[in-house]
């Protein structure tokens, strides 16, 4: 039986979309598959929702992971944040209940087992309504297409940073090198 190898590249949108803007997450990376390319199959999309630390095989063996998430870190709601690496771990003493219980119980979980990917990004949209029987606020709609942007932008650094010969073109066919150690 063959294993099908995991993208080197995971794009998780994490959020319960019941709870108004906790759901941008789940938003983000639904259109983030659509309008984003093939990526030659070195990204994957994945709507965790609130799986929190049951995610930890989907994100194990990764070389980067892009969370896409509702992040209250009190700026002012539909303000866009972009974290990396050690900003990401640190969330833990700044987040919110729901954020705690998704993004941060799965890195926790990721680290504690060496299964944290190499690369982390996290693109986040501050929240104004996490109440039930809302879907998105005006200010986190508003804020979209600035996320996808800064996710896409994720993608692209963590594809070249490990992946991408400096002559790469996205338009010809590449066949992924098969990733050891991860």
């Amino acid at each position: 039986m063959s294993r099908k190898r995991k993208a080197p590249i995971l794009v998780l949108g994490i959020g319960n979309t019941l709870f108004g803007d906790d759901g941008a997450g789940v938003e983000l990376v639904g259109r983030l598959s659509r309008w984003s390319r093939n990526w030659h199959g070195a990204v994957e999309y994945l709507a965790g929702g609130t799986q929190g630390a049951a995610l930890l095989d989907a994100v194990a063996g990764r070389y980067a992971l892009i969370i896409l998430d509702a992040i209250a870190l009190g700026a002012a709601p539909g303000t866009v944040h972009l974290l990396q690496g050690a900003e990401v771990l640190a969330l833990s003493q700044y987040a919110t209940s729901a954020l705690k219980a998704n993004a941060v119980e799965l890195l926790a979980a990721a680290l504690l087992l060496d299964k944290l990917p190499e690369r982390i990004f996290m693109v986040g949209i501050e929240p104004a309504c996490l109440t039930s029987g809302h879907g998105l606020s005006q200010p986190v709609r508003r804020a979209i297409p600035e996320a996808l942007g800064l996710a896409r932008n994720a993608i692209v650094e963590a594809l070249e940073s490990q992946f991408l010969p400096a002559a790469f073109d996205f338009r010809q066919p590449f066949e992924w090198p098969v990733m050891s150690g991860r």
